[in-house]
């Protein structure tokens, strides 16, 4: 019983960090696949496609009977949430790691937690009580990986080599990139979290309204299909940029749109609403962490001293974050217990007027009864 329960506490966690791997893979293989001529409108099409063929059949037959009816403003959620992060924020992530690195891409991620925890507290959806160590907590946790991000995307410091390889053409490509488009990438990359963050919590109040994920998953992907092919039509119009081979631009298409659309939309819904967007994005910097390890040995990155030190801030402040957010659980928690104890009370009181009440009868019943005995005698 007490594995069990464990195990309940620990599933979001481990979701969480499980997408983080995902979510590195898909970084290091889509850096491939761009740096092999993909182009990035039609990756973000594919990748929905995918996502949409895989997880519509599971939400048809999974949640038939649980699926909410999508009325007028739970459809104007779902365009909104399918062409915010499948088009907009797809084709920024994409072209700003186009223009930068892997290792940069995943480390903009870190600054989500921040902006999502101050767009939480203006739509009421993350509580802080100045007076509670935990809640102080959540705000020095989430303040501390920015600088953490900072550290690590713009100090370098000495080179540090693991493991010694070869750049190769990757290397140089990236290094082409960097003196070309550096700002601008970073400049994409940073408004792509911004709509990304915007996404998580718009997610968060769609699923208040149309609780079944399977079902708002394959909506989202569906929209993201739709909406991204009108953009490549529109700004990509060599139809030989549709054509895909089995190398690497078909892994990253169904890899991104298996792990990083379907079951990332899926799992993220279900932690939004048993632990609310702060949670899920806080665990964000791990993903910069793998990925610049996996960018180091695969794509022959070079890993600076300003990454590890940034690498340890941002652990810190994550667990600062999630250390506030198990306080608050936990406090939740203590007050729904306290609340159900307080049930018996009310019963027993209720009860006890009953019986006084059903007491009343047998008093007057025994009134007729003396007063035969009286006249008896």
């Amino acid at each position: 019983m007490a594995v069990s329960l464990g195990l309940n506490k620990a599933k979001p966690y481990l979701s969480m960090i499980s997408l983080q791997f995902g979510f590195a893979g898909m970084y290091v293989i889509t850096m491939v696949s761009l740096q092999h001529g993909m182009n990035h409108y039609v990756l973000a099409v594919y990748r929905h496609l995918v996502a949409t063929i895989v997880i519509a059949p599971f939400a048809l037959v999974l949640e038939r009977k649980i699926r909410p009816k999508l009325t007028l403003p739970i459809l104007l959620r779902i365009l909104v949430l399918g062409f915010l992060e499948p088009v907009v924020d797809q084709n920024l992530y994409y072209l700003g790691m186009k223009y930068t690195t892997a290792t940069l891409a995943s480390a903009t991620v870190n600054v989500i937690p921040a902006i999502t925890f101050v767009m939480a507290l203006i739509f009421r959806l993350e509580k802080v009580k100045l007076k509670k160590v935990h809640s102080i907590a959540k705000i020095i946790g989430t303040v501390i990986m920015v600088p953490g991000a900072i550290i690590m995307t713009m100090y370098k410091g000495p080179a540090i080599n693991f493991i010694k390889l070869q750049g190769g053409s990757n290397h140089g490509a990236t290094n082409e990139a960097e003196a070309k488009h550096w700002v601008a990438g970073t400049l994409m990359l940073l408004a792509r979290c911004w709509g990304w963050s915007g996404f998580y919590i718009l997610q968060s109040f769609t699923l208040k309204m149309y609780p079944a994920e399977l079902s708002l998953t394959a909506l989202i992907c569906f929209v993201g299909t739709i909406g991204g092919a009108a953009v490549s039509f529109v700004m990509e119009r060599d139809m030989h940029a549709w054509k895909i081979g089995c190398d690497s631009s078909l892994l990253a298409a169904v890899y991104s749109g298996v792990v990083c659309s379907g079951i990332a939309y899926y799992a993220q819904g279900v932690v939004i609403r048993e632990q609310g967007p702060v949670f899920v994005t806080a665990f964000s910097p791990l993903c910069m962490i793998i990925t610049a390890a996996l960018g180091s040995f695969i794509l022959a990155e070079t890993v600076y001293l300003g990454s590890i030190i940034g690498t340890v801030i941002i652990i810190f402040g994550l667990y600062t974050v999630l250390w506030g957010k198990s306080k608050d659980q936990k406090n939740s928690t203590a007050t729904e217990n306290g609340k159900v104890q307080e049930l018996p009370i009310t019963n027993d009181s209720k009860s006890t007027k009953l019986e006084d009440s059903m007491e009343l009868p047998a008093t007057i019943l025994k009134i007729p009864a003396e007063s035969q005995l009286t006249r008896e005698t």
